[in-house]
């Protein structure tokens, strides 16, 4: 298991990370020459690449937006959050109720250490260095009881991540899923999505690369269809699981995924309020 101990704090320039990567798609400053060079390399096969990270961002600012002001979530778990960048979590829920709290998990040492120097002041947002896939140990873990009351309606994101973990009957996606919904109380909402593909060779392309990039700290691309078995028992939130610049866009010219290799897919599941 993954145990916050037993997570390297250090920083590797040479290596690729996902984290990194993304902060360089999204016109970030923190990260190096071996992230912007893995981005190129990807570009060449997904060039679409870049637009889906930003629309993948803004999939993010319009769901908290949406379970702030709509539902009254007050409470956000964010697992792999990546490096901070305009328009946080805790900055998009904040600004709709300076109360509410927000936990963020990463385990690259890289997002601690910006993270909780961006945070310093915020006695109400918080970084814990954990693998996302330690439910126990992020439930249970002080910040966390500090400041999440799972007895109360909360909101666990994975945000374009499940992808960077492989399949596996304990530490899967799909067996992560169900731990955390476990943990939740009847109205809670989970927020999931990941890169897919229906094209083979795609999916086959971009597995190998970023696992080969990141030394080991990737998953794989999937299907549409294993992004669904993510959501079983919950309630689905309207419009669906969809590519995620068709979530609810702000206005009919709000940027779209134009190129399809690959895409950015899943949406919002809720815990119904009467368990089944």
């Amino acid at each position: 298991m993954h145990s916050e101990k037993q997570l390297s704090t250090e920083i590797n320039a040479n290596v690729p990370t996902a984290a990194r990567m993304y902060d360089h798609y999204l016109g970030g400053k923190d990260n190096y020459a071996a992230d912007r060079a893995a981005c190129e390399e990807l570009d060449k096969v997904v060039p679409s690449t870049r637009h889906l990270a930003l629309n993948n961002r803004r999939f993010l600012q319009r769901v908290v937006r949406t379970l702030s002001e709509e539902y009254g979530i007050r409470q956000y778990l964010d697992h792999g959050s990546g490096l901070p960048t305009q328009d946080n979590v805790h900055q998009v829920a904040q600004r709709i109720d300076p109360t509410t709290h927000v936990v963020y998990v990463d385990n690259d040492p890289m997002v601690l250490v910006h993270g909780r120097a961006l945070l310093e002041q915020d006695e109400r947002t918080t970084v814990i260095h954990a693998d996302m896939r330690e439910t126990d140990l992020i439930f249970d873990h002080a910040d966390t009881k500090r400041l999440i009351d799972f007895s109360q309606p909360v909101c666990v994101l994975f945000n374009s991540v499940f992808h960077c973990i492989p399949d596996s009957d304990t530490d899967g996606p799909l067996a992560v899923a169900r731990r955390v919904r476990e943990r939740l109380a009847p109205g809670s909402f989970l927020v999931m999505c990941q890169l897919v593909s229906e094209d083979a060779e795609v999916r086959e392309f971009v597995t190998n690369f970023m696992d080969q990039a990141t030394q080991g700290h990737w998953g794989r691309v999937r299907e549409p269809k294993d992004v669904e078995a993510y959501f079983e028992d919950l309630e689905i939130l309207e419009p669906g699981l969809v590519e995620v610049s068709t979530w609810r866009p702000d206005t009919e010219v709000a940027p779209r995924q134009l190129t399809h290799e690959w895409i950015e897919f899943g949406g919002v599941g809720r815990i119904p309020l009467e368990k089944q």
